[in-house]
Formats: C-alpha cells, structure tokens, sequence
C-alpha cells in the first residue's frame, strides 16, 4: 500500500518529461550564447573588415501571415495548419572596419524549434483552465516538438562518456589501450596510449593517427630531461622499469629537438619553423583539448598522458582490470537540450560561413553591404527543419527525432522516455544487448522491443530522473579550493 501512495503522490507532483523540459530550457538560456561566443567573430576575406558577434536572443513563438501581420500563435493552431512551432532568433552584429566600431544592428537570423511546455513555449504555466480555453489538451506533457504539423520528440541517445579513461586489452595481440574521447566545445577527438608487446608506448592523436613515441611527446610538451619524465610517474616498479626502458629508445635530447622529430612526421617537405608551428598546433588543439588548448595547459596534459599511460601498464601486468563499457557509470545519456546545442552549433558554423561569402561577393560586386541583406535566415533555418524533419543529426546518428506514438498517454509518454544506443542492429554486440547490474533502478528490464533491436532500445524506468549536468568549470573551481591539484 505504502508503494501504492508513494506512487500516486510522485506522479502526482512531478513531470516524468520534466528533465527533458529543463534540459531544453538550459540550452536556450546558456548554450546558445556560449556557441556564439566560442565563434566570436566572422572574418570574411575583405581586408580591415571583421564582424562581432554580439549577444543572441530568443523571441516567443510569433507567426508572420501572408499580409505581413504579425502575431502570437499556439501548439494548437501548428498542429491544425500543418505549421512548424519555432521562435525568432536575433543577434547582435558589430562591424569592425580598421579597427574602428560602427553601430551594432540587431539582426533577425533564423527560427528555432521550441519544445512544447518550455519556458518559451506560450502554454508555460498556464493553468487547466486557461489550457482548455486555448483549445489544448490540459493533460498533454510536453517535452516534443511541432514541425510542418507533425509532433516530433528527440530520442535519448547512450554513448560512451567523455573525457574518461578507458582501458581495453586487445584479444588478438598483447596489446593494451588506454583510450579517451576528449571533448571540447562541440570537438570530439579519440586520443589514446598504447603499451605495445615490446614494451613501447605510443600515443594517437585525432588529426595524426599514427603513434607518437609517449617519451618524445613529454619532451616537446616541455619535460625534456629524464628526472622531469620520472617525476611524471607514479613510482611504482613495473610502471618506471617501462618509463625507462622508453626513455632508453628515444634519442632526442631536447624540447626544441622533439618538436622539431613531430613537425616532420606531420607535415614532411616544409620548411623547419613551419613544422615546430604544425608540432605546437597538434600538442596545444588536438591533444586532450578538453583539458585546454593553450601553451599554459601543456603540464597539466602531460601529467594526464602519465595517468593514461600508467592505467595501460598496470592492465598489462594484471595489477588491475579492463573498465567494463556496458557500467552505467561509463555511460552518457545524451537529452533534448544536448542535442539541440549539437544541431545549432553544427547549423550557426553553416550561417557564418553563409555570411562571410555572401559579403565577400557583395564586396566583389562594388554592392552596398546591409547587415539585413548579407544575413540569409534560412541558411540556419533550414539546417535545423531539416534534421527534425528527418530526424538525421550531426555525427552520422539517424532516427534522432521521431514522430510521438500517440497511439494512447502511456505510449506516448513511454515513447518520450525511450532510450537508443547507436549501435548496429545487424551485429551481435551480445554484452552491450545484456541486462547490466547497473541498469537496476534506472532502466526498464522489461520495456525493449523483440527483434533486432532488443538489448539496444530501451527505456527509464518510472522514478528514474537524469541531470542536465553542471559546468566543469565551477567543480574545477571547487577542487583546486579544497587542495586539488591538476597535475595527480
């Protein structure tokens, strides 16, 4: 009985779509700032011209009539005229000529799909009454979308987490991988630390595929003389002998020496300045960029490529185990506001590539250059409809958006709750398919289709709630108040 009340009173007084909401009300409110502010500026190939990106707001959903009347409209009325619910998006642009600002313009740049019960959606805290009043179901979740008339809801995809080590063992050959996916403002490179039968240990890059001596990479990351390297290392006996048989191997003497060893391997037949250049651009953005990609976080990833190293060694002399892939603990489950931040980041590039030629073909032509005229709104408009329309998203992932199952409220709203791994129907993949202990209290044993599909298609369970995450740099912030240091 307890059960029973426990039950009608936490459904009662919580959303089960309610994370989803939250999630999307994140990205609008944070994430789409911080996309335009990571992009900064539009440099198109004119010269002392550059445009400023300035800050980006976001309008409650209007409709623009044949007449050019503007006015508000509701889920409703999308759903009925077969419209899609979106909201206006502006953004203010700068001119930046000779290094003198002009007048900054708010400009109109595109819509944006507004899930429906968010904070920008009008049914927002609207009572019962009122909500019947518009003609709207009072008993409706939200947590969907409307486009071209058609009520879309964003899947949950389950990926491997980033910027965590995992460590795997080769079945084949003797060899042990560290391997993480360093992720950074939209950027995800798989970065790993091989210990490799002889004893060896290479490193791979994103852009440089091919394994980099771990000892050369410390001495152009700035640890150039061996007392630095063992510093490094944890002094455990099987994780020095393995240093120092490395270090043994590798003859370059000194920093300078080291860039110069990468420079070549990346960009052979250039002149030697060019390729220190080409070697500081791989250490500094695509080596663990999720630690930074500044001259001054060099240390701080040398420590980290030790503690990679260190995991693969141990695994190797079975001191410790492979991590498990299918722990819960290893697993990220990306929401509605994740994803949305993906699709806008990927379509915001697309519309200042768009602006930057559209002045330079103005330029070309002698035209006068509007801000009104250069900014084409269906250049991210577009982008968007369409990934929500087919449900084809950013990283290959297809099935991403889907229409609601209304076949009746429990489908509907287990449909909203489904989970999807992006996985490979056709392969066997039996371990990833299997009911993990973790999955106890947070997914549905029961809830996953026959077929092919079973085992990669599943669903939370009743009570389970996911975070929409916080921001690393304020547990960073609170680690290094209590003491903690970047580089153990």
């Amino acid at each position: 009985m307890a059960f029973k009340e426990l039950t009608e009173n936490y459904l009662l007084n919580n959303s089960i779509v309610q994370q989803y909401i939250d999630s999307y009300d994140k990205f609008v409110e944070h994430s789409l700032q911080q996309i335009v502010d990571s992009q900064n500026s539009v440099e198109p190939q004119i010269e002392g011209l550059v445009l400023k990106l300035g800050k980006i707001r976001v309008e409650r959903p209007r409709i623009i009539e044949a007449d050019g009347s503007g006015r508000v409209y509701y889920p409703m009325e999308a759903r009925l005229r077969d419209l899609s619910y979106t909201a206006p998006l502006f953004l203010e642009v700068t001119p930046v000529i000779n290094g003198s600002e002009k007048r900054t313009e708010e400009v109109f740049i595109g819509e944006l799909p507004v899930m429906v019960k968010s904070k920008l959606c009008h049914l927002h805290g609207k009572s019962r009454k009122e909500l019947m009043e518009l003609g709207e179901d009072y008993l409706d979740l939200g947590a969907y979308f409307i486009i071209n008339g058609t009520e879309k809801s964003l899947m949950t995809l389950e990926d491997l987490a980033p910027n965590k080590i995992m460590v795997s063992k080769e079945k084949t050959k003797d060899i042990v991988q560290a391997k993480i996916f360093s992720t950074r403002l939209g950027f995800r490179g798989r970065c790993t630390v091989d210990r490799n039968e002889d004893g060896t240990i290479g490193v791979t890059l994103p852009s440089y595929n091919k394994p980099i001596e771990l000892t050369l990479i410390l001495k152009a990351l700035g640890f150039d003389k061996a007392d630095k390297i063992i510093s490094v290392f944890n002094p455990e006996p099987v994780i020095i002998n393995d240093v120092e048989l490395n270090m043994e191997e590798d003859p370059v003497k000194s920093k300078r020496e080291a860039l110069e060893v990468i420079g070549k391997r990346a960009a052979p037949s250039q002149p030697v300045d060019y390729q220190v250049k080409r070697a500081e651009l791989l250490l500094d953005r695509y080596l663990l960029p999720h630690i930074g990609v500044e001259e001054k976080d060099r240390t701080a990833k040398a420590h980290f490529l030790a503690r990679m190293a260190e995991r693969a060694i141990m695994v190797y002399y079975k001191k410790r185990g492979v991590e498990d892939k299918d722990h819960y603990a290893n697993k990220r489950l990306k929401i509605s506001g994740t994803l949305m931040e993906e699709l806008f980041r990927y379509s915001f590039q697309f519309l200042v590539k768009d602006i930057a030629y559209q002045m330079e073909r103005a330029n070309v032509r002698g035209r006068k250059m509007s801000m009104f005229s250069i900014v084409r709104p269906d250049a991210l408009t577009e982008r968007i409809k369409y990934s929500m329309a087919t449900g084809n998203w950013v990283g290959g992932h297809t099935g991403v958006s889907q229409p609601v199952d209304r076949y009746n409220f429990i489908s509907a709203t287990s449909f909203m709750r489904r989970i999807t791994s992006p996985l490979a129907k056709k392969h066997p993949h039996f371990k990833a398919r299997d009911l993990n202990g973790t999955h106890f209290g947070r997914l549905d044993p029961n809830e996953t289709p026959e077929g092919p599909n079973c085992g990669l298609v599943k669903n939370l369970s009743l009570f389970a709630q996911i975070t929409t995450g916080t921001d690393d740099r304020l547990v960073e912030a609170t680690l290094k108040k209590l003491g903690v240091s970047m580089k153990m």
